[in-house]
């Protein structure tokens, strides 16, 4: 069923045109992806399908009663609310009840003896059960468990950047919708985050339209792609793989059309040149024809970022990690680490969000000391830090100023030395945005920015921190294409699988407590490695980047073939997967029956305290069984296609 139709849709941003003429409709079976370079209009396009800004002409219409909800790329929130109260945000009427519920409850755990507390929550609960309400709080606290947030009465504004797009993430999830609408959803989550995001996604029902880079996200969730070039958007039905073959297969067929037109208006021009004598019918039709082939515009192809820059010398001794340690508010976060990078190395750093992977970064180039041991820096060594947040940027500085300020003039790797600005054509920055406030870009143009800054400063060791994130699909297959050539070492904190998996060899795991392994591959070879553990402990390998890789590499190999080989339970795993649906059946049940009790006993508040404190006891003991639940269960699956494969 069509649930949203666009028509004849424009928009423009100054002199430049967004959407021309866009039309399409989104069905309620459909999953979107939108993909296209930043600044083409991706994330002004979501906004005018949700409500939040307006086209200059064309129709956008919602079939019945369809309800949209729109996670942004970066959210706000009342700093003073509680995640839970964010969550539950919006104004359906079982939003609003369970605002209130929350509160109440919250109250009442301030206040136990309040009268008028607890008869409200007896009243408020009893709404609840006639809503069916209560697996919608179950599944919200579920969702923010499973995004990292554990402590869901905290305030929002003592949350982190990263913590608080998660639980606009759980709002958005948690919202009943026919259209969900998601703005780079993937950002500022850890990678087992975007695993089950993605798992979770698959199974939700209803539409999905989004701006992702992460194109495993895209090959695993969606079953269109939309590609907005030059104001015009191109439908592929399929995942992000189809999409690649079918893009190369228009590309190409337009690419004849054009020489084609070439060849006739080659041919016109000179027929024209002779100047016919006759004016019939049929030569007047003939010049009308060339001017109208004439007057016609090519699609535009897509615009790509060319990276190109010659690197400084770097010498044997790159940057060396002794017995390090770091530690903060009482965390410590590295743990006796020690590490020789080499020349040539591609290492990916991977864990948890707030796990010390910005951390471990600075410290290895010097921004951050270690509480102990020692970081030695190679003396030949040039290093091009991409931060998340570039602080240092002045939005209120033209473009070309900022690159100025590195380098008026580089040397590419073919030896040819151009400017600023046309290193700036280069990234797609052309004359006239050249000269604009830096304030006035896009995040993800913001980003490409800061990326040609960096490489304008010849660097011979790359630190990359989170350098997907706001980057479209484009400008990272060149990315990852330049830093296949780069000749110096590269060190990257990602989420993005695929990114790692097109850079690295090598991946630094936080393991927890400071602890920090070493497993030779790229992101899906760790990833294999973790899932096919069951009783044993985690493959590590001497962190002393030597020669002994190789051979490291092959041991990994055959021990991953005999894990692959003895996936399984362990025995307390499968007692406790044959008994967990009983179990939350129990906990359900008695529940229902602790609810059914606080009624009956209003005006005994003794015994109402008794049952209320059981009732937060048996909601906090759900939900462990609901997440041990879901892990049993993808685990069950993982075992059984490895006895299939």
């Amino acid at each position: 069923m069509n649930i949203l139709s666009a028509d004849n849709v424009c928009k423009s941003y100054g002199e430049k045109i967004l959407l021309n003429h866009v039309s399409f409709g989104i069905e309620d079976t459909d999953r979107i992806g939108l993909i296209g370079v930043n600044g083409a209009g991706k994330s002004s396009l979501l906004k005018i399908i949700a409500g939040l800004d307006t086209q200059d002409s064309g129709t956008i219409t919602l079939a019945g009663r369809v309800t949209v909800h729109y996670l942004p790329q970066e959210p706000t929130f009342d700093p003073d609310a509680t995640v839970l109260h964010q969550v539950f945000h919006g104004d359906l009427p079982v939003m609003r009840l369970l605002r209130e519920y929350e509160e109440t409850t919250q109250s009442l755990a301030e206040d136990p003896e309040s009268q008028e507390l607890q008869a409200r929550l007896i009243r408020l609960q009893g709404r609840l059960d006639e809503m069916d309400a209560w697996q919608l709080e179950h599944e919200a606290k579920i969702i923010l468990t499973r995004l990292g947030i554990s402590n869901f009465h905290a305030k929002v504004g003592t949350l982190s950047g990263g913590q608080r797009k998660r639980v606009a993430m759980a709002r958005a999830l948690i919202q009943p919708s026919d259209l969900l609408i998601l703005d780079e959803p993937t950002n500022h989550i850890d990678n087992e985050s975007v695993e089950w995001l993605e798992s979770y996604l698959q199974r939700r029902k209803g539409a999905l339209f989004m701006v992702t880079h992460d194109r495993y996200f895209l090959d695993r969730v969606v079953n269109r792609i939309f590609e907005l070039n030059h104001g015009h958007i191109y439908q592929y039905p399929g995942n992000y793989w189809k999409f690649i073959e079918m893009k190369v297969a228009r590309e190409a067929e337009e690419r004849v059309s054009e020489e084609k037109r070439q060849n006739f208006l080659r041919n016109e021009i000179e027929w024209i040149k002779k100047g016919p004598r006759a004016r019939g019918t049929k030569q007047k039709a003939r010049t009308e024809r060339y001017y109208e082939i004439l007057e016609q515009t090519p699609m535009g192809t897509e615009e790509e970022v060319q990276l190109s820059t010659a690197s400084t010398r770097l010498g044997k001794s790159v940057i060396e990690l002794r017995q390090v340690w770091k530690a903060y508010e009482g965390r410590t976060l590295v743990a006796d680490f020690s590490y020789i990078v080499l020349r040539d190395d591609r290492i990916g750093i991977v864990g948890p969000n707030g796990a010390g992977k910005s951390t471990l970064l600075k410290m290895m180039i010097g921004r951050m000391q270690p509480d102990q041991g020692e970081v030695s820096i190679g003396s030949t060594v040039k290093i091009g830090y991409f931060s998340q947040e570039h602080e240092d940027m002045d939005t209120s500085q033209r473009v070309i100023d900022y690159i100025r300020d590195e380098a008026e003039y580089v040397q590419t790797a073919d030896g040819e030395t151009i400017s600023a600005g046309q290193m700036l054509e280069r990234f797609l920055f052309p004359g006239p945005l050249q000269w604009t406030p830096i304030a006035k870009l896009s995040g993800g143009e913001k980003r490409r920015l800061a990326l040609l800054r960096m490489l304008m400063s010849a660097p011979n060791v790359l630190v990359l921190d989170e350098p997907t994130n706001d980057l479209d699909i484009p400008t990272l297959a060149i990315l990852e294409s330049y830093l296949d050539e780069f000749p110096g070492a590269v060190i990257t904190v990602s989420h993005d699988r695929y990114f790692l998996d097109n850079v690295v060899d090598k991946i630094f795991a936080f393991e927890g407590n400071g602890k920090i392994s070493v497993h030779f591959g790229d992101f899906s070879d760790y990833a294999a490695t973790k899932r096919s553990e069951s009783d044993g402990a985690p493959v590590t390998a001497t962190a002393d980047g030597g020669a002994k890789a190789a051979q490291a590499d092959k041991d990994e190999t055959t021990r991953r073939t005999h894990q692959r080989e003895t996936l399984k339970f362990t025995f307390k795993e499968q007692k406790e997967y044959d008994e967990i649906d009983d179990r939350i059946e129990e906990t359900e049940a008695a529940l229902k029956r602790v609810a059914d009790e606080m009624v009956r006993h209003a005006d005994d508040h003794v015994r109402l305290q008794e049952l209320f404190t059981e009732q937060q006891q048996l909601e906090s003991h759900l939900e462990h069984l609901m997440d041990r639940w879901t892990y049993l269960n993808e685990l069950a699956e993982k075992i059984e296609q490895s006895r299939k494969s």
